[in-house]
C-alpha cells in the first residue's frame, strides 16, 4: 500500500508489555555527574504501544524500580486492550464492529470527554471519528498503488457523512454511533493519554521524579529541580534536529505527515482534516508543549490542519507553546 510508519504508529501490544514481564535496567547515559553521585537513577528502554519506549526513574532503588516498570507495563497493556485498533478483542474494535459498546469503563469515558473538549476547542479540527476516512484512503491506495490523486470527490463526501464527533453519544451506560458505518480512532490522543496515566501511576507510587516516553513525552519532578531537553526533528533529515527545547514539568508531542503516508509518493498522509476529508497537512510538523500529554498529543494532531490565527488563539487560551515546521522548513514558534 506504500504506507510507511514513523512516530505515529497504531497501538499494538508488544510481548514486553505483558504484566510480569522481565525487566532490565541500564545506567542512565543522560544523567549529569552530580545526579549519578547523589541519587539512584534508573534507565529502562523497551517496547510499548508498538514502538520504542523509555523510562527514567529517579530516587528509587533496584527493587522499587523493577516493580515500578512492571506496573507501568501492566498498565499500558490494560489500556491497549481498550484503545488498540490492531486487537480484534479490544473495546474500540468491538465498538467499531457493532456500532455500540455497553457499560464502558471509566478510562474510556474519560478519554472521550477529553476528545470532546479538544473537538470544541479546535472548532472540529480534532475529531477521532476520522477512522472512516482512514479506511477510504487505505483501501483506495491499496487498489491504486500508483495513484497521484486522492480518492474520488464523491467517495470523500460520502465518507464525511459518517464523520463528526457530535454523532458519537456516550455516557456510563453506553457508547453509540448515531450513523451506521462510523468508526473511531484514538490514535491521535491515546499515546498521550496513556503517558499521563503512567505519570499518575508513578506519582501514586512515590516516585519523586521521572521522564516518561510512550510515544509522547512527559517529565515531572516533585522537587521542581529538573528540566528536560527534547528535540524537534528536521523533517528533511532523519538525523537532524531543528531546535532543542527545555521542558520543566510539562508534556511534549510532535505530529508530522511524514510519520505515516498513504501513497508511494507521500502526498497523502494519516493527518486528515475531518471537516473536508483532505489528508495533506498545512505544515511539515507540529510540536506542542502542554501540562498534559493527552492535550499535547491531540493538539499537535489538530494543529496540522488548522490555520495560524486559530492556532494562536488556542495556544493563548491554554497557555501552550507551539512550534510549526513550515513548508519551507523554517521553524515558527508560538507562545
Amino acid at each position: 500500500m506504500g504506507r510507511h510508519f514513523g512516530r505515529r504508529r497504531f497501538l499494538t501490544v508488544a510481548a514486553v508489555a505483558a504484566a510480569g514481564a522481565a525487566v532490565s535496567f541500564l545506567p542512565n547515559p543522560f544523567a549529569a555527574d552530580d545526579e549519578k553521585r547523589n541519587e539512584n537513577v534508573f534507565f529502562w528502554k523497551g517496547v510499548a504501544l508498538g514502538s520504542g519506549a523509555e523510562l527514567r526513574l529517579f530516587g528509587v532503588d533496584d527493587r522499587q524500580a523493577a516493580d515500578l516498570v512492571n506496573k507501568v507495563l501492566a498498565e499500558v497493556a490494560r489500556l491497549e486492550k481498550m484503545f488498540s485498533l490492531y486487537r480484534e478483542d479490544s473495546l474500540i474494535s468491538r465498538l467499531n464492529r457493532d456500532g455500540y459498546l455497553t457499560s464502558p469503563p471509566a478510562d474510556f469515558l474519560e478519554l472521550l470527554s477529553i476528545c470532546r473538549d479538544m473537538h470544541t476547542l479546535t472548532g472540529g479540527a480534532f475529531d477521532p471519528t476520522v477512522q472512516v476516512l482512514w479506511k477510504l484512503y487505505a483501501d483506495y491506495f491499496a487498489a491504486h498503488p500508483d495513484a497521484e490523486t486522492p480518492p474520488p470527490e464523491n467517495s470523500v463526501k460520502e465518507a464525511l457523512k459518517r464523520v463528526g464527533f457530535d454523532k458519537l453519544v456516550f455516557d456510563d451506560r453506553e457508547i453509540r454511533f448515531a450513523e451506521k458505518g462510523m468508526g473511531l480512532s484514538l490514535n491521535g490522543i491515546a499515546q498521550g493519554y496513556i503517558t499521563d496515566k503512567v505519570v499518575a501511576l508513578l506519582k501514586a507510587n512515590g516516585v519523586p521524579a521521572a521522564l516518561v516516553d510512550m510515544g509522547e513525552i512527559r517529565g515531572f519532578d516533585t522537587n521542581g529541580r529538573r528540566t528536560w531537553n527534547v528535540g524537534i526533528r528536521n523533517p528533511d533529515d532523519e538525523e537532524g534536529v531543528l531546535a532543542n527545547i527545555t521542558m520543566k514539568d510539562k508534556a511534549f508531542a510532535t505530529s508530522g505527515g511524514y510519520g505515516t503516508v498513504m501513497d508511494k509518493a507521500g502526498r497523502f498522509t494519516h493527518l486528515f482534516d475531518p471537516r473536508t476529508g483532505v489528508s495533506t497537512p498545512r505544515y511539515k510538523s507540529m510540536s506542542v508543549m502542554a501540562d498534559d500529554a493527552a492535550v499535547a498529543d491531540a493538539l499537535s494532531t489538530a494543529f496540522s490542519v488548522m490555520d495560524l490565527p486559530l492556532i494562536r488563539s488556542v495556544a493563548e487560551s491554554r497557555r501552550l507553546k507551539v512550534w510549526l515546521v513550515m513548508p519551507d522548513n523554517t521553524l515558527n514558534e508560538i507562545g
